[in-house]
């Protein structure tokens, strides 16, 4: 199924058969990727009016690029009805006491899907 961007709602017979078929945002593109597999990155600090895929809690936050899972549609646009603005799709493992501090225990981490336009380099 494909995603049409208008100024019109979906109606429930569009929406259940997204629903029943599913509906992939991956983009066959050949989009060189920003960072790499073992990079270190940090999560942007922005605070946009509108949607956001970036949680607030690790925006500044230092993690180790762990996976790319390839090029999506950004939904932090998508969602606007703005372009599809393709990137890569990062899984960036932030340590728990970078995010909550000391108390949090040494060995656990939080792992985070996130696109080249929320990630800047160290």
């Amino acid at each position: 199924m494909t995603i049409e961007t208008s100024n019109q709602c979906m109606t429930a017979a569009a929406a259940k058969a997204l629903l029943q078929q599913g509906l992939s945002c991956q983009v066959n593109s050949d989009l060189p990727p920003q960072f790499q597999v073992g990079d270190l990155v940090r999560a942007r600090v922005v605070h946009p009016a509108t949607y956001t895929r970036l949680p607030r809690y690790v925006r500044g936050k230092v993690g180790t690029v762990m996976q790319d899972h390839g090029v999506y549609v950004f939904p932090d646009t998508v969602g606007q009805l703005l372009a599809t603005k393709p990137q890569h799709v990062y899984s960036v493992r932030f340590p728990a006491q970078a995010l909550w501090g000391p108390a949090a225990p040494a060995s656990d981490a939080l792992y985070l899907d996130l696109f080249d336009d929320h990630l800047e380099g160290p």
